[in-house]
């Protein structure tokens, strides 16, 4: 392969609005992206933090056309157990000829600088195809280019509880409070995508249940083809 050829690339992809546009970023630029690589809570196989079903995920990866490569981890899971599993993860990636590692990370430059100590001597590249976009901007952007997403889980230090299962649209981003990111990027909110440019079809989701549980609020979504617990 030519030092200019595209490279064969994994995304850390979350459900989220972030991945979804990285995602869309990464093919704009001609990046092969060969899996989309989620860390799954075993106890519940839902998506860390954003707690988006799998079906959910299974779905997108559908609609994407690109391989879900899911990362089952334990609950509760220590930080020593996370390297551990993801440093498999690497080596594994590596020795099927993959040479990079895209995150939909935006401007915190610690969270940059812990992905790259974490693929730092795995012989994978990170790649971070959104980071220092102005987020007003961005967050406007994926509206104006057809990305449609709903809030999962919400930081009520942050945002009323109300903001739990609301479409991540104009009205949203009016109504955010002073000092909250329009993309999250602080953790103030989390979102599941299921449309815009980087899907095949558009997913249809419904609103299930909204619950506060560790600190969070977490509206639950679901497939319209599933039934509520």
């Amino acid at each position: 392969m030519s030092p200019l050829a595209p490279k064969k690339c994994l995304l850390s992809w979350s459900s989220g609005k972030d991945s979804a546009w990285a995602l869309d970023a990464l093919r704009r630029a001609d990046v092969p992206v060969v899996g989309l690589l989620t860390t799954i809570n075993q106890a519940f196989d839902r998506v860390a933090m954003h707690a988006v079903r799998r079906s959910l995920l299974d779905a997108q990866a559908r609609s994407i056309g690109i391989p879900l490569r899911p990362v089952p981890l334990p609950w509760p899971c220590s930080n020593e157990d996370y390297e551990r599993i993801m440093a498999d993860v690497c080596r594994q990636a590596k020795a099927e000829g993959i040479e990079c590692v895209a995150f939909g990370d935006l401007f915190l430059p610690e969270v940059r600088a812990y992905r790259e100590r974490q693929l730092q001597g795995s012989g994978l590249t990170p790649l971070f195809p959104l980071w220092g976009l102005p987020t007003g901007p961005l967050a406007r952007e994926m509206l104006a280019g057809g990305l449609k997403a709903r809030i999962t889980c919400v930081d009520p230090k942050a945002l009323p509880p109300s903001f739990a299962g609301r479409e991540f649209d104009q009205a949203l981003l009016a109504d955010l409070p002073a000092g909250v990111d329009h993309c999250g990027e602080k953790g103030e909110f989390h979102t599941f995508a299921y449309a815009g440019p980087m899907f095949q079809e558009p997913i249809a989701i419904s609103s299930g249940e909204v619950v506060e549980r560790d600190g969070f609020v977490f509206s639950d979504l679901l497939l319209n083809e599933e039934t509520r617990p």
